[in-house]
This record gives C-alpha cells, sequence and structure tokens, in this order.
C-alpha cells in the first residue's frame, strides 16, 4: 500500500486493523523490550491524537453533531466514542487551539512534544488573544524543551494568565471559580461508590460562616469519640444540611419487599443504589408515597383533555427514568422535561402515563423537530421508553473507505522484531 496515494479514510482503516491486531497480540517476555515497544507505541499515539484533534476540529467548527441528535461536541464524544468528561473537554481545548498554536501542532506531529504537553499548552492559552497567546506558547515550549514536568509548565500557564490580568486592569479570580462565582467555589465529584469527593475555596466572609456554623458541631461528642476532625467536620455538616433545610427532598425508590426486609437495594432517582437496611432506616422517619402503575388510577390517565403533566405523574416519571430517555443522554430525569412519546400536536399522546417519557430540553426539541431520526422502544416489564438516535438522512463520506480493509507492509523496524 502506498501511503502517499491512500486516502484519510483507508488510513484510518488500516490504522484500525493494525491496533486490533496489536491488542491481540501477547506482550513479549522480555521486559526491555516491552519498554522500548511502549515508549515507540506512546510516540505514535501521540501522532494518532494530534490527526484526531483535527478531525474534532472539523466536526466541531462545522457543528456536524447536532444533525446527528448531540447538542454539543462533548456529549458527542461522551456518548459516541465513550470518553470521560475531562478526557473530552481536554481533546476539544486542543482541537480547537491548533490553529493558534502552530509551534505545538508541528512538532506534535512530527512526535517531537507528548500529548500531555500540547493538551497542556492549548488549555494554559485558550483565554488568551491572538497576540498574547503567541508569545506563550514560545514561553511554555522553551519550558517544556528544558525538561519542566506538565504540571510544572501548567502552573507557569496559569501564572502568565495572572499576569495579563494584572497588566489589563482585571482582578483575577480563582480558576474554578471564573464558571460564575465571583471569589468562593466548589466543586463536587462523585465516586464509584456513590459518594462525593468535595473540593472549594471560601473567601473570608464565608469562612467566617462555616467557622461559626460548623465548628461547634464538629468538637469531639466526648473521651470515647475517636473521630478525626475531618470526620467530625462532615458529621457536622450532614447535620445541618439534614436539619436545617427543611425544603430539601430525596426521593429513594424501594420495593414493598425491600421495606418489609428482602434484601433487594432501594435507588435515588439518579440510579445511585442505596443498601435495603439504610432504606428501612429512612423510611422510619421519612413519608411514604406510594406509586401504583396500574391502568385503573385516573389521576395518571388524563387523556386529551390535559396538556401537561402534572405533579403526580412527573413523580411516576422521575422513578421510571433516572435520565433522559435518550440512550446515552446523561441529563438527570430531574432536570428533563416531560415528553409526549407519540407528539401532542397531532393528537397521537394523550397526556397518559404510559404515554409519557421524560426528556432533555435539547432533545425533545430535536425529537420533535426530527422525527425520523428518533428510534422509540418500548420494555412493557418497566414501563420505559428509550429513543435511540438514527444517523441524519443523506449522509456521505467525502472520503469513503474501501470495500474491504486495504493491506499493509509493516516498516522494516518490525519486520525484524517479528
Amino acid at each position: 500500500m502506498d501511503l502517499g496515494e491512500a486516502s484519510t479514510a483507508e488510513l484510518v482503516d488500516a490504522l484500525a486493523v493494525i491496533a486490533a491486531e496489536l491488542a491481540a497480540r501477547t506482550v513479549p517476555e522480555s521486559a526491555a523490550a516491552c519498554m522500548e515497544l511502549a515508549e515507540t507505541l506512546a510516540a505514535a499515539s501521540d501522532a494518532q491524537e494530534s490527526a484526531l484533534a483535527g478531525f474534532i476540529g472539523r466536526v466541531d467548527e462545522a457543528g456536524e453533531m447536532r444533525r446527528w441528535g448531540f447538542p454539543s461536541t462533548q456529549a458527542w464524544l461522551r456518548s459516541r466514542l465513550g470518553m470521560r468528561d475531562q478526557r473530552a473537554k481536554e481533546r476539544i481545548t486542543l482541537a480547537r487551539q491548533r490553529h493558534r498554536l502552530p509551534a505545538v501542532a508541528e512538532l506534535l506531529v512530527r512526535g517531537e512534544l507528548s500529548y500531555g504537553y500540547a493538551t497542556t499548552i492549548a488549555n494554559s492559552v485558550a483565554r488568551l488573544d491572538d497576540d498574547d497567546c503567541a508569545k506563550a506558547e514560545i514561553l511554555l515550549l522553551d519550558m517544556v524543551g528544558q525538561g519542566f514536568s506538565p504540571g510544572k509548565v501548567a502552573a507557569f500557564g496559569r501564572r502568565i494568565r495572572e499576569v495579563i490580568a494584572e497588566r489589563d486592569g482585571h482582578d483575577q479570580a480563582p480558576e474554578d471559580a471564573e464558571p460564575g462565582y465571583e471569589r468562593s467555589w466548589i466543586t463536587s465529584t462523585r465516586s464509584l461508590d456513590g459518594g462525593r469527593y468535595i473540593n472549594g475555596w471560601l473567601n473570608p466572609e464565608d469562612a467566617a460562616i462555616w467557622d461559626g456554623t460548623l465548628a461547634p458541631l464538629a468538637k469531639p461528642a466526648g473521651p470515647d469519640d475517636h473521630r478525626d476532625l475531618p470526620e467530625r467536620t462532615a458529621a457536622a455538616l450532614s447535620g445541618v444540611l439534614s436539619d436545617g433545610h427543611k425544603a430539601t427532598k430525596v426521593t429513594v425508590i424501594c420495593d414493598l419487599d425491600t421495606l418489609t426486609g428482602s434484601h433487594t437495594p432501594a435507588r435515588l432517582t439518579d440510579g445511585t443504589p442505596i443498601p435495603a437496611p439504610q432504606a428501612r432506616r429512612i423510611a422510619l422517619a421519612a413519608g411514604v408515597s406510594p406509586l401504583l402503575l396500574a391502568g385503573g388510577h385516573t389521576p395518571l390517565y388524563l387523556g386529551h383533555k390535559v396538556r401537561f403533566a402534572t405533579a403526580a405523574q412527573r413523580q411516576v416519571l422521575e422513578t421510571l427514568y433516572p435520565t433522559c430517555a435518550v440512550q446515552g443522554c446523561e441529563v438527570p430525569g430531574t432536570l428533563c422535561e416531560v415528553d409526549h412519546v407519540n407528539g401532542w400536536a397531532l393528537s397521537n399522546s394523550p397526556t397518559d402515563i404510559d404515554q409519557l417519557a421524560l426528556c432533555c430540553g435539547w432533545h425533545n426539541r430535536y425529537k420533535h423537530a426530527n422525527p425520523h431520526q428518533i428510534h422509540t422502544t418500548h420494555n412493557p416489564a418497566t414501563g420505559r421508553y428509550t429513543y435511540r438516535l438514527l444517523p441524519p438522512p443523506h449522509t456521505r463520506t467525502i472520503d469513503p473507505p474501501t470495500a474491504s480493509p486495504p493491506t499493509v507492509d509493516p516498516p522494516d523496524t518490525l519486520k525484524r522484531a517479528a
């Protein structure tokens, strides 16, 4: 195969075939050989990331993902490519900044700059204008050449932004405070077991409120209290949240058997499992609302006389739909809109509980505007509908792949290694 004459699609297909074959191979016994091969493969992966950034950048610039039913480039990467949010953001930033970082882009293609350094520099210049971006690129690449780690380069990039803000007379808020918070900020990340990691920063006024509220409650309960201060602080915060905010509502969904002694776990509306013993403890101090999904309960079956779902119907739907009904969409059901499965406008869907689903605002509008790009399935066992996005009509590949994967002659180095 002549690589220079091959189309882009043919090269991508060849790369996919080689990657699949390589992944299936048994790892060599020699650790030294593995170390050398890992370094070579990592450099090749960096070059591949450069090509991927180009593809993502074109999709992002043209808005092609919206034709396929995705509200953003990040949603497309997360749903179709299975990327975590952080990795998707990282690749989008590189894709959007490549044209402003010509030296970085060239070095990445030539294998002389790693993907980690490239994304670090791209993130550092994302909020700078073109003139400051060009100067920052030179400074940051010089740091890379001197052997500084990506973390040091990132820290220097933040310092560059602070200096520019001081030069322009702008107060520089903490980076994590930029999405809407002036000073104080808190981030919360869910862990794999359903818990949460909390990180943040409070200005002096908010810190005083924190200390005045939690410090008295975080003191040791007695000589037998062996909890450390972080544990006591977490308990104090939980106590304030549960007793001090009466408007808070947490819905725990469980079967009657769970309440009467079975081991079947309950769940929150977002799908987080709750152990059966804990669900029973919660039920002792909670209001219990039976939700019966039977056809004879008229409050859940309103027909065509009422267009908008009632609060009772929405409560039932939130137990059925932890997220948007569109496959792959992760918008929580509590933030979704009630959707008539077959459309209200043509009187195809009455406002009956078994004709409704939860759909995020974007996909609700997309479903109405593109009915032929939605495939609907219904699970009688659960009562849930699932919407699957279909490719847009008349989709055409500019650079079509060949009918069968091409045969690629491996480089001489690989022949010798084989």
